[in-house]
């Protein structure tokens, strides 16, 4: 095989090696910014949904809370 051949073969794999090798760390980083990201999530929402409860809880109406009278009650 003649020297420069062989020379832009390996060329042209070197660069389909690094083209892929970037590809690759794309993907992880993505993959690790969605986790974090899923986790952050999740994490928000347990924390509205703990902050409901508690508004629930302390604006539950008393027997003389007239705010949530239902129509026709007297």
């Amino acid at each position: 095989m003649p020297s420069e051949l062989h020379l832009h073969l390996h060329a042209t794999r070197s660069g389909e090696l690094r083209a892929e090798a970037a590809a690759h760390r794309l993907a992880r980083s993505s993959a690790h910014r969605t986790a974090a990201h899923h986790l952050v999530r999740t994490q928000l929402g347990w924390t509205l949904v703990e902050l409901g409860l508690r508004l629930i809880r302390t604006a539950a109406p008393g027997p003389h809370d007239h705010r949530f009278r239902t129509v026709g009650a007297r």
